[in-house]
């Protein structure tokens, strides 16, 4: 292994206020890098960086954490144009369009679905996303379910079994059959591929006492509950997610003062999907509400065909200072350090020494151009494990 210094960093975040203002984002300023291997060894004032095998110039560009996508719906097969258009037209949106792409990703094959998935996470990496989790849920048979985890696997740690996406159109008379094929025989065939288990708790799919049991079967295979909560409308989503201690709670738009109450004394996260309103002209999550109740917030794209056809964290970043009350620095913070804390990991989602070496230079003296320059790629390199990649 060799070792490398990024310096002359007009401002970098570490996520870390030890190492720097005191912030959360514990910024230093003129600041520099040291990566050894795929790990972060050393982070500072580029004055009093030490000697390494390289040298890397950032051009007085800020740097940041690599982004942590910590939900995503990335094996699939089709698009949505015309849904998308359509609701553009006055159609609201309901999650009976999942089954739309159930058809045509039970038709695709392995290779098909891969070079998707490939295709997407590669778009995701050229603007900033190092880490990813992505789920099933577009099979909804056992064999299709188990396939778009072994797919994704093969690709990221993060996978979660979403059999519990809708009902299946072949059980649309059996609702409690389908929960026992999730909770039997398709858990059986897909739990090895998986570390997560989730299930979109919504009127339209699960109710509580459908989604309790999914999960607690989930557990009960060594599986971690995450939750899609409270999207659509008031529920049990939430409550049922701190109950059962989930990684996360998706979405997060319509949430009582108990629900609020509930996450703030929880450790599970508010995984916020400003995507999903925008592609839906829904009402938007109130950040702002959460975050001054002490609630730990992520922001993800929530990268699917249907609801949010969008891979750019950036993007999701401007929506949420521009229309969910987020400052720039909460916006970063979530969509790095909080997303880490949505897959319960301490190796991600800050530059501090000891975690990977995942991190994006921006053609700009600061983060905070992320949201002030919305919709330009100001992502001008992008390094994983130690390496240059995009």
């Amino acid at each position: 292994m060799s070792s490398t210094v990024i310096t002359n960093i007009a401002s970098l975040v570490t996520n870390d206020p030890s190492l720097g203002d005191t912030s959360p984002l514990g910024l230093i300023q003129d600041a520099a890098v040291v990566i050894d291997g795929d790990r972060i060894a050393w982070t500072g004032e580029s004055s009093k960086a030490p000697a390494t095998d390289h040298r890397v110039d950032a051009g007085g560009r800020a740097v940041i954490p690599g982004f942590v996508d910590s939900h995503s719906h990335l094996v699939f097969a089709g698009d949505r144009t015309q849904e998308f258009n359509a609701r553009m037209s006055g159609r609201s949106y309901s999650a009976g369009g999942i089954r739309t792409t159930v058809a045509a990703t039970r038709a695709a094959t392995d290779a098909e679905l891969e070079a998707g998935l490939v295709r997407y996470l590669a778009e995701a990496l050229r603007q900033g996303t190092t880490t990813f989790e992505t789920k099933s849920g577009y099979g909804l048979t056992v064999e299709d379910e188990a396939r778009a985890l072994r797919i994704a696997a093969a690709h990221t740690d993060e996978v979660t079994y979403l059999g519990a996406h809708v009902v299946s159109p072949d059980y649309a008379d059996d609702p409690a059959g389908y929960v026992a094929l999730v909770t039997g025989e398709m858990l059986d065939a897909c739990a090895p591929y998986a570390r997560w288990i989730d299930v979109f708790c919504e009127k339209g799919a699960f109710d509580g006492d459908q989604a309790r049991a999914i999960l607690t079967a989930g557990k009960r295979k060594g599986l971690h509950p995450r939750v899609h909560a409270n999207q659509l409308s008031y529920g049990p989503g939430v409550q049922l997610a701190v109950e059962l201690d989930a990684a996360s709670a998706d979405h997060c738009t319509h949430l009582t003062d108990a629900d609020v109450d509930a996450l703030a004394h929880s450790r599970t996260v508010a995984t916020l999907l400003p995507g999903a309103e925008f592609s839906t002209r829904a009402e938007w999550p109130n950040a702002r509400r959460l975050l001054d109740a002490g609630v730990t917030v992520a922001l993800s794209t929530d990268c699917n065909p249907g609801s949010s056809f969008t891979s750019s964290v950036p993007f999701c970043i401007a929506l949420a200072v521009r229309d969910m009350g987020m400052t720039p620095d909460e916006a970063v913070w979530s969509a790095t350090a909080g997303g880490a804390q949505a897959l319960r990991r301490t190796d991600v989602g800050r530059l501090t020494p000891g975690a990977y070496a995942d991190l994006a230079v921006l053609d700009a003296p600061s983060h905070v151009h992320l949201a002030y320059r919305p919709g330009v790629p100001l992502v001008t390199e992008v390094w994983r494990r130690g390496s240059r990649v995009a």
